[in-house]
């Protein structure tokens, strides 16, 4: 019997009761059907989280400052090795309980619009390319390359228009024009629909005065009806009883468990889906309708061969082992190292020599495990935070002292004076560790130093730190500045001769930040989102226009650009040549970009290529990102490389939503960043770019 009859003669012998137990996400054990019980809950967005011991990697916004899609696959590939090993392993132990299954909520597309939202640093940024890409390598390494035996279900979260404000978020309505919504909100989850993502996630809020997992028009118009998606569809977590108890569109649980039921999400993470035993009685729900969820459902679960006996099939002899093994903690150092920016490297200041000299590591995020974490992560035996990744740089360094104080407090203003910042007085060079944590930003109900739900209500450095900061520039020593933290972080440059951002760099980011600082590592990391100068830059937060927001729409001159990232080398970009003067619908042209590596050493550089419009109205984006390549190119070496660039990389959506392709002049931009002045200011090499005529 192949397994759709299987799928439908399981059906028919359900009770009504039985076939809503199994659209809950604490799915009931049906054992006269030989139907095991199933937590559909479980999370791994840089590692499998809250299931014990595993690798815990970059979090999401440091995978994506990478700009490497096969080191991202590879880290999927890795987590769905550890996710597999422990789910073999519980249901050995009789465990089948919550954050040991396979169907995992990952990863998070939604587009970090606003650098308050305190859930950004689980996205990819604040572009859709690059967003859909790095996206979908995730979706690729965590399922695997057989549709029809997935290693797990990855999941496209949180579907759609959702980045806060966190405080709001079971109760906002969030109205975006359908230029917008097209243009940028959901390219990204087209990306993995059609990439063949499982499962998709719909949202807390409502969009365009509909709640997100019950809406007609993102549930059944757009995903299953214009993108064709097959998989199943889950609510977030209580998102349902949001319905009647915030939004207040329903007046009851069974209402609200209709209204999703019925709009197409299958699956209920939280409390209201056991009421459609009542709903159906009342007639709001009919069985065929229960039916077609449960199909659903049961395909994915099938999938992933859950009806098999235990230690069967492609992936059932994965064990232990592999949790946390050298071969994954080695992964996430190269992660780490490759997600690292650095901003500001005056004088070179940077890497520091070997020569005898006392440093002085300050600041409060340097001995803090939490700035290492991010949220939804797991539990590593090798965390390593930036001050044991100093001090094991310099063990066998005797002629280097390392001393440290931690200065001020990471969450408030020092009750004591500033008295000890003096300690600058005796040191060489200062490394000052300092920005976020986990605590500070984050998820609803997570940060718990946070006033705001989770989110930032500036985006400056905690006016704290910032104090204690200035305080130790004026004792005249020099400073490296190293920046924790999951979103933008504005800060007076002049403070600081070297700026580093590390994000929440994972188990092995205190080793990664050291390697850095001596120069066993070249930086090469990117920005994937703007930061701007100020939180008076920002438009309104629940505003959801992209109008003045992120590279493409902002008009004020950034701190520093999307995609901007230093190295201990210097590149140049010598040319770009089109392989044809014009373009058609349908059309490809390839453009060749030849860059040099200048300097004596060798290194890594993210070659990205962006598109404008010659003539462009001022509702179309000053550019937009359709390209991008990681290279390695040896000191004084020259590279070509080669972007495919199709018709649609010119495409216009207009204010009705609809794709059009505008006959006229272009410009394709060669870069290492978003393709503004700010970028050369700061030491990025100037972009370069080809005319390429659009004849539609």
């Amino acid at each position: 019997m192949d397994r759709e009859s299987k799928i439908k003669e399981l059906i028919s012998q359900m009770t009504l009761e039985e076939k809503v137990s199994q659209l809950f996400y604490k799915s009931a054990a049906i054992e006269r059907l030989g139907i095991p019980e199933y937590n559909w809950w479980n999370e791994c967005l840089h590692g499998v989280a809250r299931a014990g011991v595993a690798t815990v990697f970059p979090q999401a916004i440091a995978m994506a400052a990478t700009f490497d899609e096969s080191l991202v696959k590879e880290i999927a590939v890795a987590i769905s090795d550890e996710a597999r090993a422990k789910h073999n392993e519980g249901v050995k132990q009789g465990n089948r309980g919550q954050y040991w299954g396979l169907t995992f909520w990952t990863p998070n597309i939604n587009i970090f619009r606003d650098p308050r939202w305190g859930r950004g640093q689980e996205t990819y940024g604040e572009d859709p390319h690059l967003t859909s890409r790095i996206g979908l390598a995730m979706v690729q390494g965590m399922q695997g390359d057989d549709p029809d035996n997935l290693k797990l279900a990855a999941c496209a979260k949180h579907f759609a228009v959702h980045s806060g404000p966190e405080k709001d978020r079971h109760v906002f309505n969030a109205i975006v024009s359908k230029k917008d919504l097209w243009e940028t909100y959901l390219p990204a989850f087209k990306a993995l629909v059609d990439g063949g993502v499982e499962s998709v996630m719909g949202a807390y809020n409502r969009t365009l005065d509909e709640p997100c997992c019950a809406s007609n028009f993102l549930l059944k118009e757009i995903l299953r009806g214009k993108w064709g998606f097959k998989g199943h569809v889950v609510s977030d977590c209580w998102a349902i009883r949001d319905f009647h108890e915030y939004h207040k569109i329903t007046k009851s649980s069974e209402e609200s468990a209709a209204l999703a039921l019925n709009a197409g999400c299958d699956l209920n993470c939280g409390c209201t889906y056991p009421f459609l035993t009542v709903s159906h009685k009342q007639g709001l729900v009919t069985e065929e309708t229960i039916d077609t969820s449960l199909e659903r459902v049961l395909r994915t679960r099938f999938k992933l061969g859950m009806f098999n006996p235990p230690g069967s099939g492609k992936y059932g002899k994965l064990g232990r082992k592999v949790i946390n093994c050298e071969k994954h903690r080695k992964l996430a150092l190269k992660t780490a190292h490759k997600s690292i920016v650095l901003l500001k490297n005056e004088n070179n200041i940077l890497p520091l020599d070997s020569k005898p000299k006392k440093i002085a590591v300050l600041g409060p995020a340097a001995a803090n495990a939490h700035a290492l974490f991010g949220n939804y992560y797991g539990v590593s035996t090798h965390f390593t935070t930036i001050l044991e990744g100093l001090a094991g740089k310099v063990s066998d360094k005797f002629g280097i002292s390392l001393d440290y104080r931690q200065g001020c407090l990471m969450y408030s203003e020092n009750s004591k004076s500033l008295v000890h910042y003096g300690e600058a007085n005796f040191t060489d060079v200062v490394i000052a560790v300092m920005g976020q944590d986990g605590a500070m930003e984050g998820e609803e109900g997570d940060a718990i130093a946070s006033d705001s739900n989770g989110d930032r209500t500036a985006i400056e450095l905690p006016p704290w730190q910032l104090k204690f900061l200035q305080k130790v520039k004026e004792a005249g020593k020099k400073i490296i500045l190293v920046l924790t933290g999951g979103s933008a972080i504005a800060f007076p440059e002049e403070l600081a001769d070297a700026v580093i951002y590390a994000w929440y760099s994972g188990e092995s980011g205190g080793k990664a930040v050291a390697d850095i600082i001596f120069g066993d590592v070249v930086p090469s990391g990117k920005l994937p989102v703007t930061f701007p100068a100020s939180t008076a830059q920002l438009p309104a937060y629940d505003d959801y226009s992209m109008k003045g927001r992120t590279y493409r729409y902002m008009t004020e001159k950034p701190l520093y650009p999307f995609g901007f990232g230093l190295s201990y080398t210097t590149f140049r970009f010598d040319s770009i040549e089109l392989s044809a003067p014009e373009i058609s619908a349908g059309g490809k042209v390839t453009a060749s970009v030849t860059v040099t590596n200048t300097g004596k050493i060798d290194a890594d550089e993210v070659v990205q290529i962006y598109v404008s419009k010659d003539e462009r109205t001022q509702d179309d984006p000053i550019c937009t990102l359709r390209g991008f390549k990681r290279i390695s190119i040896k000191a004084g070496k020259t590279q070509k490389i080669n972007f495919e660039i199709d018709a649609l990389a010119l495409e216009t959506i207009n204010e009705q939503g609809e794709s059009m392709l505008v006959p006229g002049k272009y410009s394709v931009i060669a870069s290492d960043a978003a393709p503004v002045q700010t970028a050369v200011d700061k030491g990025a090499p100037k972009p370069i770019k080809a005319p390429l005529y659009g004849r539609f």
